[in-house]
């Protein structure tokens, strides 16, 4: 038996589609490692249920309640079928004071992910369904994006942006082959090559001077 699967043998947990495994508000005394699957966060927002993010493998989530010993800020609800490891409080700890990298590592994804809510609140406060897509697209450049020989590359799957940003689909779809048509970007399924990060955000200028003051 290999170290994974004697791990996951001790801590794990299969997990159907559309379980949801805590809710905003429930004390919390577990933390989760995702193993395989994906995992949606999200949180309610004036009785509207919003999505926060979509974790996959190798994303741990739940920490905070047992960091903080408060309730859960937010709803963690299964996406995909799911591997996890479920971690408990004592568990935890030893983990912590027991291995210097896990905690370097935890401290950089908590960072990041400051990061993503301060990018998350700003975006959330454009009016402009574009500005909120293409403004998601230059976060992702900057946090995430990988230095190609046409650009920067990221991955983008476009069928989990709508919760995530209040916009639909279908006019995702129609900036993203509008943004590919003006050489900004080049499209390969869930893989996007922003061409020029600085044009792009010129562009964005452009979409919230747009929308400020309409055709003038």
């Amino acid at each position: 038996m290999s170290a994974e699967e004697a791990l996951f043998q001790r801590f794990g947990k299969d997990l159907p589609k559309g379980t949801v495994l805590f809710r905003e508000g429930e004390p919390g005394k577990e933390m989760y490692v995702l193993q395989s699957g994906k995992i949606a966060i999200s949180k309610k927002v004036r009785d509207v249920e919003k999505v926060l993010a979509i974790l996959g493998p190798g994303e741990f989530f739940g920490e905070m309640a047992i960091i903080s010993n408060k309730p859960r800020n937010a709803t963690a609800t299964v996406e995909e079928d799911a591997k996890l490891l479920v971690i408990d409080p004592k568990t935890f700890e030893g983990m912590i004071r027991g291995n210097t990298e896990i905690a370097v590592r935890m401290i950089k994804k908590l960072a990041d992910r400051l990061s993503d809510a301060d990018a998350q609140i700003e975006n959330l406060l454009m009016a402009d369904p574009s500005s909120r897509v293409v403004h998601h697209i230059l976060h992702v450049c900057q946090t995430r994006g990988r230095a190609g020989e046409e650009g920067i590359e990221i991955d983008l799957p476009v069928k989990d942006l709508p919760r995530e940003l209040g916009v639909g689909e279908p006019a995702i779809r129609y900036l993203m082959h509008r943004l590919e048509r003006s050489g900004l970007v080049e499209l390969a399924g869930d893989r996007v090559t922003v061409r020029d990060t600085a044009r792009l955000f010129d562009y964005l200028r452009f979409l919230e001077m747009k929308w400020k003051f309409g055709d003038v």
